[in-house]
């Protein structure tokens, strides 16, 4: 066989280098496949009417190979994987602002504590102009981080111009560690309820949860906030659900084709085994969050409230190739610990097909048909009935609440008018909140949105080119007083401030998840809403 390999590659006149084991399963008909793509390479060297930069095509090939196998199999070019690295390490080196582009403007949306940018007097809501000898007006969102990350002890200068100051204010800035923060929030709700939101699975994950976990002072009743994180690291995963779990108990296994199956347990006695626990899944929970509260599900340590979540259950290999590229190559399928596969349906190929059946999952007579028909499986501690089919479905389901969604306000938002508003009212009243309300707690109790502030975001809206809609503005008047006041939170107190104004009032899944834990019985069990049958969870 080696012979014959050997052979054949100098008749193709190439150096690939395929691992042994591949070797072996090749076919003649796989081989010919591959002898093909090599003559059709030199075809379009050789003989094509215009000189061919093969880099674009090889990749188009790549990623076309790629699409006809399931949704998550990808090609990640050599910037692309810059940028996912850095997003997965935990921190990169930069000026540390927060950033977006409206109107073609750079503007600063909160620098980080401590970070180059602050430290220098780059504020909240400066625009930037100039970044060393570009400007940076008309520059795209995936443009900024280009120039303004850097080896760190570097230098960037840049140009800012703010709000009441005359001219250009100009700032030379040495670049640092940025630290990616993966928790957005964490607080206390009352006295004895500790809420954690984590927004991916990084390198820092656990380190930042612990670390939050503790500064709570370790509340014996938590809401573990998923919503939103659509997976990340493995590892970290496991480590979160070990936190739960004591050691041994298993957390996820995986079985493919060519890789032997494995099972993934707590390798120590975790943190938390007494606490009562919820978590909070949507949607958009995916892969890593689905491994989490799957397992915490199927091993009845929480109760797990929502919506379905996205059903991403494929283990992807990640290749790195020699122009710093990769290949992220689908090999096995992951499975809860009661043996539920967590990866949806799907056919190779269609992967259209397969996004917009995720959004037609969330129809209600379509999630009725798909719950009739789902396999059912066992919990394994009380024994109760879980589904599975795909995604990890809520022990409490809760519908997202459309109350004061109007065209108008989708509008607004859609075409950035909400943020534009809040950074040219910040400009004005920053200061001035901030004096007011030196606290968190003194802005959440003590400030509104006036109905004058409104008819001004309205006004700015019609020069935009929105025209004034009153019955929109009425229908959606409470949801834009809340939208503002949170986006006024989180430019005065940080990402958390957000969180704390948005969920006790937007959010029908948080505040379930808080009357479960306020409710939760002498014996240890949640108390379900009236009607439905109570599932036994136990303490551990």
């Amino acid at each position: 066989m080696r012979k014959y390999l050997i052979i054949l590659l100098l008749l193709l006149g190439t150096a690939f280098l395929l691992p042994r084991k591949a070797v072996r399963a090749q076919n003649l008909e796989d081989v010919q496949q591959l002898q093909k793509l090599v003559q059709v390479y030199r075809y379009l060297t050789g003989l094509y009417v215009d000189d061919v930069e093969m880099k674009p095509v090889v990749e188009g090939a790549i990623r076309g190979m790629l699409e006809e196998l399931d949704p998550h199999s990808a090609y990640i070019d050599a910037e692309e994987m810059r940028g996912v690295q850095e997003s997965f390490e935990g921190e990169f080196s930069g000026i540390g602002v927060e950033f977006n582009v409206l109107r073609d403007t750079v503007i600063v949306v909160n620098t980080i504590v401590g970070g180059p940018a602050e430290q220098v007097g780059v504020r909240a809501n400066d625009r930037i102009v100039r970044i060393d000898t570009l400007s940076a007006v008309g520059m795209s969102r995936s443009d900024v981080p280009k120039y303004l990350r850097g080896k760190t002890g570097t230098k960037v200068e840049i140009d800012v111009v703010r709000q009441g100051t005359p001219g250009w204010l100009h700032f030379v800035i040495v670049r640092d560690k940025i630290p990616l923060n993966t928790v957005d929030a964490a607080y206390r709700i009352g006295n004895d309820i500790g809420y954690i939101k984590v927004n991916r699975f990084g390198q820092t994950t656990m380190e930042e949860f612990t670390k939050s976990y503790r500064k709570l002072n370790r509340p014996e009743k938590l809401i573990l906030d998923l919503r939103g994180n659509g997976g990340g690291l493995l590892e970290q995963a496991i480590e979160m659900a070990g936190f739960f779990r004591p050691r041994g108990a298993t957390i996820v296994s995986t079985e493919g084709r060519a890789v032997p199956a494995s099972s993934f347990r707590a390798p120590v006695n975790g943190e938390d085994l007494k606490g009562q626990l919820v978590v909070l899944i949507d949607e958009a929970s995916a892969s890593a969050s689905e491994i989490v509260s799957g397992a915490m599900q199927d091993w009845d340590r929480a109760v797990i409230v929502g919506r379905p979540s996205f059903g991403k259950g494929l283990v992807q290999r990640q290749i790195a190739l020699s122009d710093g590229s990769a290949v992220r190559i689908t090999v096995a399928r992951y499975h809860t610990p009661s043996g539920r596969v967590i990866q949806r349906p799907y056919e190779n190929g269609k992967r259209r097909e397969y996004y917009l059946d995720h959004l037609r999952r969330y129809d209600d007579a379509v999630r009725d048909s798909l719950d009739a028909d789902a396999p059912t499986f066992r919990t394994l501690r009380s024994g109760r009935t879980v589904l599975g089919g795909g995604g990890i479905r809520p022990d409490i389901l809760v519908e997202a609440d459309t109350t004061g969604y109007s065209d108008y306000y989708a509008e607004l938002v859609r075409r950035g008018i909400v943020a534009e508003f809040v950074n040219d009212w910040l400009d004005r009243a920053r200061n001035s909140l901030s004096q007011s309300y030196p606290t968190f707690e003194s802005f959440d109790a003590g400030f509104e949105i006036s109905d004058e502030l409104l008819d001004r975001l309205a006004t700015l809206a019609d020069e935009r080119g929105v025209k004034r809609d009153d019955k929109g503005l009425d229908i959606s008047r409470d949801l834009l007083q809340i939208q503002l006041k949170a986006l006024a939170a989180q430019r005065l107190f940080g990402t958390e401030g957000y969180y704390r104004v948005v969920n006790p009032r937007l959010s029908p899944s948080y505040r379930r998840a808080v009357e479960l834990l306020e409710n939760w019985d002498t014996e240890g069990k949640p108390i379900l809403e009236p009607k439905k049958e109570a599932p036994m969870f136990g303490a551990l």
